[in-house]
């Protein structure tokens, strides 16, 4: 059993992210951690990794400070780490990644399942994920919040969905891509020997020519990015009795037109 999990490098949640005067998005001097929502991911692929007793591989897609997060992943327990870069992905959209996601699972050429967190939280999206199952040609199944059963002989696996009407079970064949809720596990934290042996690995970077695959034309561009404006808040306290409070307060939305 061969387990593959995607992470990435994002800004810490509560770095204050603003749009510097070159254009570029900055977070000041604050640090980068690993996306929130892969962290269920990749404990559930050392915990599918270590049932099956196989490995697990942790693939980065972009620049060199996408390292950290690997090197997270590493002192997690994770078995292996790549990184695929290359200058024909700057500024692609997700089909792009998507296409080098795939490269890269066909690469490693034995794996089973492909896990995903439920979304970066910097860009704010989760069509990557579909689009790599696409590319790959599995079967997808998102917002899993367990995984009830998997049979390593016959490739099979049965897992419990969370969907805003309630919870669907449901069954696939392998291999197959997932996406993961943060119901589903409990992340370790690295330990003080996996920190010491992540911090010397060596993160082999694979080019789209490693992967035999060119990048696609975008089909979709960022133009430019623009700080939100400025929100001038101004609060006024109401005085009187709860009922003159009340009245005076439906007084004010009928003046603003809010009602």
């Amino acid at each position: 059993m061969h387990v593959v999990v995607f992470t990435r490098s994002t800004p810490d949640t509560a770095a204050k992210v603003e749009v510097g005067a070159n254009g570029a998005v900055t977070w000041g001097d604050a640090a980068t951690v690993v996306n929130p929502w892969d962290e269920y991911a990749l404990e559930e692929a050392i915990l599918q990794a270590k049932n099956a007793g196989g490995k697990a591989t942790v693939i980065a897609i972009g620049p060199e400070f996408h390292n950290e997060a690997l090197k997270h992943s590493l002192a997690m327990g994770l078995d292996e780490a790549a990184r695929v870069w290359d200058s024909a992905l700057e500024g692609s959209d997700s089909l792009g990644y998507a296409t080098a996601a795939a490269a890269a699972v066909r690469k490693l050429a034995d794996v089973d399942l492909v896990i995903f967190g439920k979304e970066s939280v910097d860009v704010g999206t989760d069509q990557h994920i579909y689009q790599t199952a696409r590319k790959l040609g599995w079967t997808t199944l998102s917002y899993v919040s367990k995984i009830l059963a998997v049979d390593y002989a016959a490739k099979t696996i049965k897992v419990e969905r969370l969907l805003e009407q309630g919870k669907q079970i449901v069954t696939s064949r392998l291999p197959a891509v997932i996406s993961v809720m943060k119901d589903i596990n409990e992340p370790r934290y690295p330990s003080f020997i996996g920190i010491r042996k992540a911090s010397k690995a060596v993160i082999p970077e694979w080019s789209l020519a490693d992967l035999g695959v060119a990048a696609p034309a975008p089909q979709s561009q960022v133009v430019q990015f623009q700080n939100l404006p400025v929100r001038n808040v101004q609060v006024e306290m109401i005085a009187g009795t709860p009922e003159e409070q009340a009245a005076k307060l439906v007084d004010r939305l009928l003046e603003e037109k809010v009602l």
